[in-house]
């Protein structure tokens, strides 16, 4: 499993913006439809996107830019580099 996963669904805009930003930064992440399960439908149905790293099971709700992503990275020990701009 991806040290990052992103929780979002087909056809929902700010899904988009969020994997768009996440590719802009150069981060490796798995993107996983909430239709796909009955258990992330029930608990991201509303919330989505949402950025999880499941090893912590800390979740980034949206909204969120890169500054909220270094942060969030840092808080999960999660190494990176220059590729998310100050």
């Amino acid at each position: 499993m991806a040290d990052l996963v992103l929780f979002g669904t087909e056809g929902c805009h700010l899904c988009e913006d969020a994997e768009g930003l996440l590719l802009r930064t150069g981060l490796s992440f798995e993107k996983q439809d909430i239709m796909a399960g009955e258990q992330w439908q029930q608990r991201y149905a509303i919330r989505i996107p949402v950025l999880l790293h499941p090893p912590s099971g800390s979740e980034l709700g949206w909204p969120f830019d890169e500054e909220g992503i270094r942060d969030f990275l840092v808080q999960t020990g999660i190494e990176f580099g220059s590729e998310i701009s100050r």
